[in-house]
């Protein structure tokens, strides 16, 4: 059979993952899924270095590394204020999560993300040949296909949102959103976790901008159509259930097994994130607590959660808040040989994680909102087929529209939590391994790799 020639890959998101940190261990969940699809189909990730310069200047720093080239840009200090921790970080990041308590509306940043967009648009042009798949991602670079359009690109581009679209009320609080909407239209696909998410954007664009969807699924708005679709995000399942058997792995689960001297682990990893529902948590489990004093000093919550974005003061207020939320249930609850909360202020590298994952008798994955959340579906992947945990997610999770047989609760309600614990920790190992092989089937089969070739697959010419 003649072989068709495989279009390029050009992968442009707001950071670089290097390929070295992955070989370390020490990548996050998307950036396992690009390079993923940057080693089988070839190409380059283009973003910010994460560096700043006195100056924009526009000089691109190359490196190949396993099987993987990066092309990353430093910005200027203003660029960073206005772009990453102004407009995206405290004006798009909460309103797409419902915060808009938290968001703040400053013209300046707005500025900023425009500027940042146009640079790196200008900068990533020459490196994108004929023929070559652009795909850019998330929130920070949604104007970006609009610039490089201005700059004659006609490649066929692509836009993946890995965070939540927002009702239209919420949307529509956010001055100059319809510009940032229709923007959207100069992508050939854009992609979504979720059908909750499609629908939202659907229902802003079609109710609100005057769209047409037609019945081959396309989007129309005035000159321009696009295919809006949802494609939600896998692990690499294979890799991390390896990782779950490794040294490193058994080493941090026996580790863990040991401190916790034969009491159930409960355990949450999430980024320090208000988004991630942590607050709620912690009183969810003193909840359980409080309603189960026969397991008191027979469970102990282990959560794990690396500060982010501290230039942020949502952040720095966030961790504050669990600080002491930890410190008075341990001193309520705590006795001589027992502390019922372990909270933990680093990360770990993903095979650590996995034995870490493995030892934990239920996971609380307890988003207020999010777009997917692979740490759902990394628990289930790290599990002993023989005797898994039990995985609690919340039903404002992107994963909870796969993994159905989770126990799904509301994050909200601390009393659902509560007994959603309790269930687990006394669930049959029938009942849990019935769940887990149907949790399981789903990740391996709508992997990373399922995902890149659904999107990929919509966005190569017909």
């Amino acid at each position: 059979m003649e072989r068709r020639e495989v279009s390029r890959l050009v992968v442009i998101s707001n950071r670089v993952q290097s390929p070295k940190a992955s070989s370390a261990g020490n990548q996050g969940g998307l950036a396992v899924a690009l390079l993923a699809a940057l080693r089988e189909k070839g190409g380059v990730w283009f973003g910010w270095s994460g560096e700043t310069v006195g100056a924009f200047t526009g000089a691109i720093g190359l490196e190949q590394a396993d099987g993987v080239a990066t092309a990353t840009v430093d910005l200027e200090p203003q660029d960073v204020d206005e772009y990453y921790n102004g407009y995206a970080n405290r004006s798009l990041w909460p309103l797409f999560h419902n915060r808009i308590d938290l968001t703040r509306f400053e013209r300046d940043f707005e500025g900023g993300y425009l500027r940042v967009n146009r640079r790196f648009a200008t900068t990533v042009r020459p490196l994108i040949g004929e023929g070559d798949l652009v795909w850019v991602h998330d929130y920070h670079l949604i104007p970006l296909g609009r610039e490089l359009r201005r700059l004659g690109l006609t490649n066929r581009l692509g836009f993946f949102l890995h965070i939540p679209w927002p009702p239209s009320q919420i949307l529509m609080s956010l001055p100059s959103h319809e510009p940032l909407v229709r923007s959207l239209f100069e992508y050939d696909v854009v992609g979504f976790h979720t059908p909750d998410w499609l629908d939202a954007f659907l229902h802003h664009v079609t109710r609100h901008l005057g769209a047409v969807v037609g019945e081959d699924g396309a989007v129309t708005l005035g000159d321009r159509a696009i295919r809006a679709i949802v494609a939600p995000i896998g692990i690499d399942a294979g890799e991390f259930e390896t990782a779950a058997r490794s040294d490193p792995a058994r080493f941090a689960r026996d580790r863990l097994h040991m401190s916790a001297t034969g009491r159930s682990i409960i355990v949450g990893v999430d980024r320090l994130d208000y988004s991630k529902g942590l607050p709620e948590r912690f009183a969810s489990y003193e909840r359980f607590l409080l309603r189960n004093p026969d397991l008191q000093g027979l469970v102990l919550m282990l959560q794990i959660a690396p500060p982010s974005r501290e230039k942020v003061d949502t952040y720095r207020a966030i961790r504050a808040e669990l600080d002491e939320l930890s410190g008075r249930i341990n001193g309520e609850f705590a006795d001589i040989d027992w502390v019922p909360i372990r909270y933990v202020n680093k990360g770990y590298p993903r095979d650590e994680l996995a034995g870490i994952y493995r030892a934990a008798r239920v996971a609380l994955v307890t988003p207020l909102r999010d777009g997917m959340n692979l740490v759902a579906k990394e628990y289930v992947a790290a599990q002993d087929p023989d005797d898994p945990g039990v995985l609690i997610l919340s039903i404002f999770a992107g994963a909870a529209a796969q993994l159905r047989d989770a126990l799904l609760v509301n994050p909200y309600s601390a009393d659902e939590v509560a007994d959603a614990i309790a269930l687990a920790l006394g669930m049959p190992r029938e009942e849990r391994v019935r769940r887990w092989r149907s949790l399981i089937a789903n990740i391996r089969r709508e992997d990373v790799f399922w995902w890149r070739d659904r999107f990929i697959g919509a966005l190569e010419p017909r």
